[in-house]
C-alpha cells in the first residue's frame, strides 16, 4: 500500500496561509503599514483603489531593502524581527512571523520597489501567485514601495465573499485609524480613487485624535495618566454625555498596538457606572505599557488578541485611573445629602463680622388719634385703610338689598358623560375614536374588538411605506431652508454618508458634501421633517445605516428607508394630540403591512370582546 501523507508544494500552503492572515483588503493594509512602521519610515502614504480589490499600495521613507532581502522577505518564515523562540517574549516590532508578505504574494499581483540609502539604485521584484516573474534594478527613492493588485484573483471564491467597495473601503479606514492613532509621530495620508481622505503631520496623541475623529472631539476629551510598576496609563477617554450605542470609538492600544479585550472593556465601563445609561457604550483612547515579558501576542495571527499575565491587577488599576480622572476633571457628579448647600456663608462673607439690625421707633405714634403724628407713616396707613373700609359696607349693603340676583347666575354644569367607545361600533378610517396610553400606546376598537397600537413602531411602518414610494416614483415633496445647516461627521460617517447621498436626495434632501472639511450643508429637507431635527436625524440614520448593514441583504434603498423612517418617527413618550392619534391610527391601517414595524415587529395588539368579558368571570 502506497504512502499518503505528502508535503504540500508551497504555492498550496502559502494559499492555505492567506486564509488566516488575509481576510479582506484590510488584512492587507494592515500588514503593510507596520512592515513601513517596522522599517523606521517618518512618512508613510497609502493609496487605494475600488475598497482595495483593484489595489493596495504603501509608499514609505524607511530602511529600505537590498535586492536579496527584497528577495527573501516574500519566502515564508523569513523575517529581520526575531531570530530565537526566546525573542518572541521580548517583541517590540510588529511584524515577527514571516509570513504576512508569502500569504499576500501567492493570492495577488505585488509589485515591490526598494532601496537602501546606502545603495546608488534599488531593486524591483514582481510576482504573480507565488511565482517570480522578474526581478532587476530600478531607479527609486530611498525606503520601499509595495503595491497589491488583484487580491484573491486565483481564488475567485475568495474574491466574490468580498462586499461592496464602500464595505471594504470601511474596513481599511478602521484599520488606518488604528495604526495612524498610536504612531502621532509619523505622517500619514491616505487616498482612495484618487481622492484624499486623510493628511496627518507629525503631532502629539491628542491633536491625531481631533485630526482623524473631528474637531468637536477636543472638546469632549478628559486626560487619564497613571503610572505603577504593573502598568504604565496614557490617554483620553470620552465624557459620560457624549456617550453612544455604537462602538466606534473604543481604542485599547498595549505597547504600541491596538489589541481588543472584553475584560478591559468591562473595567472602563465600570468607571462609568452611575454617568450614563446602561445602554451607552464609553469611547476612549487608552495606551497600556506593560512588560514585554508580561504580555502574550501570538495567540491570534491577527495579533489583535493578546494575553496578560495579570489580568486582575490590570483591571483595577486601570478602573480607578479612569474613574479618578472622571472625578478630578469635575466630571463625575459628588453628592453629599447631610450638607445643605444653601446654608453655606459666601467666600467674601467668611471673615466679615456679624451686623445686628437696628430698630427705630417713633414714640409720639397714636394709632387711636387721627391727629397725632400726622406726618408718620403708620398713622397715615391706618386712615386709609379706615376710608377705604366704607367701599367694602357699601358692597354689602348692596348685597342685602338684592338678594334674589343670584337668582339670575347660571353656575357651569358637571361636564356631560361621554363614554370611551361608541356605542356603535365603528371601522377604523370612519372617524374611530381613540385615547393615548402612557404616551406609548394608542388604544382604539374596532368591530368586536379592542386594538392596542404601538405609536414609535406604527409612525416607523407609515413613514417606511411613504419614503418607499417616494424612492421608487420620484415624486419629491421638499422645502428650501431659508439659511443652510452645516454639520461636522467624522470621516468614517463621511464614507458611510458618500453611499446613500443619492437616496437621500430623492426623498427631498439637498445636501453638499464636503469631504476635506468633514461637513455636510444642508439646503432642502423632506416636508415631513423640521429644521430642528435635521442633525439628529442624519446623524442617527448613519450610526443605524452602519451597525446594521453588514448584517442584512436588503438593498440600500430598502435601508435607507428603514433607518431615516426610525430617526423620524415619533418616540414613545411623546405626547400626541386627538387628531394625530387618528391619523396615526388610519395611515397604518392604510399601509400594505400594518401589521409589522420595517425591523419585524408588532405594531399592534388586538383584544376580542369575549376576551375582555372572559377576564372578569
Amino acid at each position: 500500500m502506497t504512502d499518503i501523507i505528502q508535503l504540500l508544494p508551497d504555492h498550496v500552503a502559502n494559499q492555505i496561509a492567506a486564509g488566516e492572515v488575509v481576510q479582506r483588503p484590510a488584512s492587507v493594509v494592515k500588514e503593510l503599514l507596520e512592515n513601513a512602521i517596522d522599517a523606521g519610515a517618518t512618512e508613510i502614504k497609502l493609496i487605494v483603489k475600488d475598497g482595495g480589490k483593484t489595489l493596495i499600495q504603501v509608499v514609505d521613507n524607511g530602511l529600505g531593502m537590498s535586492q536579496t532581502d527584497a528577495r527573501l522577505a516574500f519566502e515564508r518564515h523569513a523575517t529581520s524581527k526575531i531570530k530565537s523562540a526566546e525573542d518572541l517574549f521580548q517583541l517590540h516590532t510588529k511584524g515577527f512571523r514571516g509570513e504576512a508578505l508569502a500569504s499576500i504574494a501567492a493570492i495577488a499581483h505585488v509589485d515591490l520597489q526598494s532601496k537602501r540609502e546606502v545603495d546608488e539604485v534599488g531593486s524591483q521584484l514582481k510576482i504573480e501567485g507565488s511565482t517570480v516573474v522578474s526581478q532587476e534594478i530600478a531607479v527609486t527613492p530611498k525606503g520601499t514601495s509595495i503595491a497589491v493588485k488583484n487580491l484573491f484573483f486565483n481564488i475567485p471564491a475568495r474574491r466574490n465573499f468580498l462586499k461592496s467597495n464602500q464595505i471594504e473601503l470601511k474596513h481599511i479606514t478602521d484599520e488606518f485609524h488604528r495604526v495612524a492613532l498610536i504612531h502621532s509621530n509619523i505622517a500619514f495620508s491616505y487616498y482612495h480613487n484618487g481622492s484624499e481622505l486623510f493628511n496627518l503631520p507629525q503631532e502629539n496623541f491628542r491633536q491625531r485624535i481631533v485630526h482623524i475623529f473631528g474637531t468637536k472631539m477636543n472638546e469632549r476629551l478628559v486626560p487619564v495618566k497613571e503610572d505603577t510598576e504593573v502598568v504604565k496609563i496614557e490617554g483620553f477617554v470620552i465624557k459620560p454625555e457624549y456617550a453612544k450605542k455604537s462602538r466606534g470609538e473604543q481604542f485599547f492600544f498595549a505597547n504600541q498596538r491596538f489589541i481588543k479585550s472584553p475584560y478591559l472593556h468591562h473595567s472602563i465601563s465600570a468607571a462609568y457606572e452611575g454617568l450614563m445609561r446602561s445602554e451607552l457604550q464609553p469611547g476612549y483612547f487608552l495606551q497600556l505599557t506593560v512588560d514585554t515579558g508580561s504580555i502574550d501576542i501570538n495567540i491570534h495571527p491577527t495579533k489583535t488578541e493578546v494575553k496578560f499575565d495579570d489580568e486582575q491587577t490590570l483591571y483595577a488599576i486601570l478602573r480607578s485611573a479612569v474613574k479618578h480622572s472622571l472625578g478630578q476633571f469635575n466630571v463625575a457628579p459628588v453628592l453629599d445629602f447631610e450638607r445643605d448647600g444653601n446654608l453655606d456663608t459666601p467666600y467674601k462673607f467668611q471673615q466679615k463680622q456679624a451686623v445686628f439690625p437696628k430698630v427705630s421707633v417713633d414714640p409720639t405714634f397714636n394709632p387711636f388719634s387721627d391727629t397725632s403724628s400726622k406726618a408718620s407713616p403708620r398713622s397715615t396707613s391706618f386712615k386709609s385703610a379706615t376710608t377705604t373700609s366704607k367701599g367694602w359696607e357699601d358692597l354689602f349693603e348692596v348685597a342685602k338689598g338684592e338678594s334674589s340676583s343670584f337668582s339670575s347666575v347660571q353656575f357651569e354644569s358637571s361636564l356631560p358623560e361621554t363614554q370611551l367607545f361608541e356605542s356603535e361600533d365603528k371601522e377604523i378610517g370612519g372617524g374611530a375614536i381613540t385615547f393615548q396610553l402612557k404616551n406609548k400606546f394608542i388604544v382604539t376598537r374596532i368591530k368586536s374588538a379592542l386594538v392596542v397600537i404601538n405609536q414609535n413602531r406604527a409612525h416607523e411602518r407609515v413613514l417606511y411605506e411613504n419614503f418607499l414610494t417616494t424612492l421608487t416614483n420620484g415624486k419629491v415633496v421638499s422645502q428650501e431652508l431659508l439659511f443652510p445647516v452645516s454639520l461636522q461627521f467624522t470621516d468614517p460617517e463621511m464614507l458611510i454618508f458618500s453611499e446613500i447621498i443619492d437616496n437621500l436626495s430623492a426623498i427631498g434632501f439637498k445636501i453638499e458634501q464636503k469631504i476635506r472639511e468633514k461637513e455636510l450643508v444642508v439646503s432642502a429637507i423632506p416636508s415631513l421633517l423640521t429644521e430642528a431635527n435635521i442633525g439628529t436625524v442624519l446623524g442617527t440614520m448613519i450610526k443605524d445605516f452602519d451597525s446594521k448593514e453588514l448584517k442584512t441583504n436588503f438593498s440600500n434603498i430598502e435601508l435607507t428607508a428603514k433607518h431615516l423612517a426610525k430617526s423620524m418617527a415619533i418616540k414613545n413618550g411623546q405626547a400626541l394630540e386627538q387628531e394625530a392619534q387618528e391619523a396615526l391610527v388610519n395611515n397604518l391601517f392604510g399601509c400594505e403591512e400594518p401589521q409589522l414595524s420595517p425591523f419585524k415587529k408588532r405594531t399592534y395588539i388586538t383584544m376580542a370582546d369575549n376576551e375582555l368579558e372572559n377576564r372578569f368571570n
